[in-house]
């Protein structure tokens, strides 16, 4: 019994040391994302509830902006243009399942951030559900206005990037 309980603290120890390891390393992995992110994207970071490490998974997940034409193509991209549904001749719409999955969880976690404490944000929400839309469409509604914003921070910061310092 003694050999079982010695060989379990051994694990526990090795186990508790690996961790300890792997924090440090995600830590400073962290901070060097985190400086890259400021380095690259300023703007981005200036949107109310977007962390460095959501802007970096932006960032990374857009892979470049100018990819997409207009702020349409790139709310396409990330999955939160609205898609028309008719029902007893109501037409209204819903959230869409397509596009990149990852980058429209980083936009939903802005959301989430502001519909709890950016005023703008809780005042549309609030606005939209007075108005007859409920909860889920009103974080539609505002995800596709944060997929607006991420777009012209993303264009700002590219043209930032590409324009000699003065």
């Amino acid at each position: 019994m003694d050999d079982q309980s010695g060989l379990v603290a051994r694990l526990a120890r090795e186990l508790t040391n690996r961790c300890a390891e792997l924090t440090v390393s995600i830590k400073s992995l962290e901070v060097e994302i985190a400086d890259l992110a400021r380095q690259l994207a300023p703007t981005l970071l200036a949107i109310p509830g977007c962390g460095t490490l959501t802007a970096a998974k932006i960032l990374g997940e857009t892979a470049g902006v100018e990819r997409s034409k207009s702020r349409d193509a790139y709310a396409r991209h990330n999955g939160t243009a609205p898609l028309p549904v008719w029902s007893s001749n109501k037409a209204r719409h819903r959230l869409s399942r397509t596009g990149n999955r990852q980058l429209n969880a980083a936009l939903h976690r802005i959301a989430l951030s502001q519909a709890r404490w950016h005023p703008p944000a809780k005042a549309l929400i609030e606005r939209r559900r007075s108005a007859g839309n409920s909860g889920r469409e009103a974080m539609r509604i505002l995800k596709r206005r944060l997929s607006d914003a991420v777009f012209q921070a993303l264009r700002t910061d590219q043209l930032e990037q590409l324009s000699p310092a003065a």
